[in-house]
């Protein structure tokens, strides 16, 4: 049975309770799963499956309308007639630019709410007082590989009237909802109702809300005073009333009879089932949070141990040689960074290192790769290739442009956005520029190149596209203000991450000796580490389930690009991988020398996953650079300036040697022609 979405009830304007934790930071909504169903509570969004005989709906309350006085043709006082509506959904965000606006369902039938054209009403704050305005949608549409649906309602035409209505609610008649089959439910039907026993008609309880967790639905039930286990003097409960609050589960197993005409139900719960709840509910704060942290200390320890182990097979034991020194606080940044060092990466890194003496440069690697891909090669000039849909149509361009656009505007491509250590390159970062006055105005050149005008990326489409920014540590806090200030540059803020780019420790140098490679310290409590490069990236997406969480969003395409206006969203380029069925797709621009700092690749979901898992097929390169660094001489800890840059090295991977795995018959180019 797929999943479907929400249904409000009559009761959607009461307030709502904080929601369940989540522990998942990237990570698509989980699938449908075997549950009794509850219809719509007006407390959290409930997720409607057909398995056991009683069905719940499901509703979740939300946010405020915004101005639309003028066009509406009837404006209600909510404390009047707040019973007459029931809650079907909540706007989002704003789709496209024709006024356009995203609904997230809060009702098991979206085809009758979102589809059929007629009268809605809008809640909304007007004058310091909560009303109910009348609309009139025009058509809905449903989104595809979204969640959500895409309303056009009459009188709204433009982007900044359809701003104006986001975080309002969409409602109903109470009494236009659709009849419930037999043993179905409305969850605010369930909230009231006296629990008991079934077994003996003892009085248990009374329901006060309803919940949805991955595993089933759960009745919130506040104990009678008779049914209180252990129970001491005035207890303390969640919702600061009488009476502590127990979970129990809706299933038919636990909860087998329902009467809505009694306002009663009968559970059958397991031995010790309300007692193992109440000892929860009965810790105090204090006890509470210190169990988490004593949980996460263990994690952290085990995660300590396993990194110390690691270090210890690539006999680098010098590095906890801090533990012995310092204050708490000081071994505790070296358990820290002992544990940040991915050591996965760090052992490829010195299994298939190169001096950069001996290397290929990037320039020279790609065009020896180039020079057999003749067949599978784009020459095209930057007019044509910056400018979608422009008048300039070469035939196959325009047709590969086409192509692209509508791939991206199904969100099938996500972009890897990588911001170069500034730092490490010794120049100016341009996240420097926000709000200085070097630029001639009050937007740096990020903000400049996310705008609509400067890159093939439109507007409308980045509302389904996937962006992922990786820069150095020192300047995610500024990305993620920038963004935040400029309301993501029209994407969708949960489509949006902001990850810090792979470091790995700077090594001293011994190629060709006997003597192992050591990892360098800063300080006795600091690793020397720097920026891996472009080629981290890879390193970055095989964690988490990264690329899992992506192919369940629709994703079939990975950008992965440096800050450059005529990267961001290659329309061209995109085609092309689509059209030749291509892993790799490579955009160079005619005469460019620099290609390691400029470059845009666009991979595959198929290859990228392979890659993942091959990452030995990269290849890393050291550089000699001059560190100045400590070392313990016995047991005292002196620092060390190097007279000569052999004596370390920096490692670093490059994006294009992803390219030795794969096969130059899946691999395409676009060349940017200069005129």
């Amino acid at each position: 049975m797929q999943r479907s979405s929400l249904l409000c009830s009559s009761s959607s304007f009461s307030p709502s309770p904080a929601a369940l934790p989540t522990s998942n930071r990237f990570s698509p909504p989980v699938g449908a799963r075997p549950t009794r169903h509850v219809a719509a509570s007006v407390r959290l969004p409930f997720t409607r499956f057909r398995n056991y005989r009683h069905t719940l709906f499901h509703l979740h309350s939300t946010g405020l309308f915004w101005d639309f006085l003028k066009s509406t043709k009837e404006v209600l006082e909510t404390s009047k007639v707040e019973s007459e509506f029931i809650e079907v959904g909540y706007l989002s965000s704003v789709h496209g630019l024709q006024g356009e606006i995203c609904v997230k369902p809060s009702t098991d039938f979206p085809e009758l709410r979102f589809a059929e054209p007629g009268i809605r009403w809008l809640r909304r704050w007007f004058s310091g007082s909560e009303t109910i305005q009348e609309v009139e949608l025009v058509e809905g549409r449903g989104h595809p590989g979204q969640k959500t649906w895409i309303l056009k309602f009459g009188g709204i035409d433009t982007v900044e009237q359809a701003k104006q209505f986001v975080g309002s609610s969409l409602l109903v008649r109470e009494d236009d909802r659709p009849e419930l089959e037999e043993g179905e439910f409305y969850s605010h039907d369930l909230v009231g109702m006296r629990v008991t026993l079934k077994e003996n008609g003892e009085p248990v309880g009374t329901v006060v809300n309803v919940f949805s967790t991955a595993a089933n639905d759960l009745l919130e039930v506040m104990l009678d005073p008779v049914k209180m286990p252990g129970q001491i003097e005035n207890p303390k409960s969640e919702t600061g009333v009488s009476g502590p609050l127990v979970w129990v589960p809706f299933v038919e197993a636990i909860v087998p009879n329902v009467d809505v005409n009694k306002r009663e139900m009968q559970i059958t719960p397991p031995k010790g089932l309300l007692e193992l709840n109440l000892r929860s509910d009965e810790r105090s704060k204090k006890e509470r949070r210190q169990l988490v942290r004593n949980k996460q200390r263990k994690k952290f320890q085990k995660r300590l141990i396993a990194a110390k182990k690691k270090l210890c097979e690539m006999e680098q034991q010098h590095v906890f040689h801090g533990f012995r020194f310092g204050q708490k606080d000081q071994r505790s940044l070296l358990a820290n960074q002992i544990v940040g060092v991915n050591s996965k990466l760090l052992q490829l890194a010195l299994q298939n290192i190169e001096l950069s003496s001996q290397r290929w440069s990037s320039s020279e690697f790609i065009g020896a790769k180039l020079s057999k891909l003749s067949p599978r090669t784009l020459r095209v000039s930057k007019k044509c290739l910056t400018k979608p849909g422009s008048e300039e149509k070469l035939d196959s361009n325009f047709k590969l442009q086409e192509k692209g656009l509508h791939l991206m505007s199904k969100g099938k491509m996500a972009i890897v956005l990588f911001l170069n250590d500034s730092e490490k390159q010794g120049r100016c970062s341009d996240l420097e520029l926000v709000d200085s006055g070097s630029t001639g105005n009050s937007t740096s050149f990020l903000q400049t190149l996310l705008s609509d005008d400067w890159i093939s990326l439109k507007t409308e489409d980045r509302v389904s596209v996937p962006l992922i920014m990786v820069s150095p540590a020192h300047e995610v806090h500024s990305l993620e203000k920038l963004f935040s200030n400029h309301d993501y540059f029209a994407f969708d803020p949960k489509k949006v991450w902001f990850l810090e780019d792979e470091k790995l420790p700077v090594i001293s140098n011994s190629l060709g000796g006997e003597k192992t490679q050591k990892i360098l310290m800063k300080s006795p409590w600091e690793i020397l580490q720097t920026s891996v490069g472009s080629g981290g990236v890879i390193s970055l997406l095989s964690s988490e389930n990264m690329l899992d969480n992506l192919s369940e969003m629709g994703v079939e395409y990975i950008e992965i690009c440096s800050l450059n206006e005529e990267f961001i969203g290659s329309y061209s380029l995109l085609g092309l991988v689509s059209s030749l069925d291509s892993d790799v797709g490579i955009q160079i621009s005619e005469g460019m020398e620099d290609i390691e700092e400029n470059f845009n690749m666009i991979f595959s979901m198929r290859f990228m996953k392979k890659l993942t898992n091959q990452m030995d097929k990269l290849q890393f390169y050291g550089i000699p650079k001059l560190n100045s660094h400590v070392e313990l001489v016995e047991k005292e800890w002196i620092d060390v300036t190097p007279s000569s840059p052999n004596y370390s090295l920096e490692l670093g991977c490059s994006i294009y040697s992803s390219l030795n795995a794969c096969s130059l018959d899946k691999v395409c180019v676009v060349v940017e022609i200069r005129e």
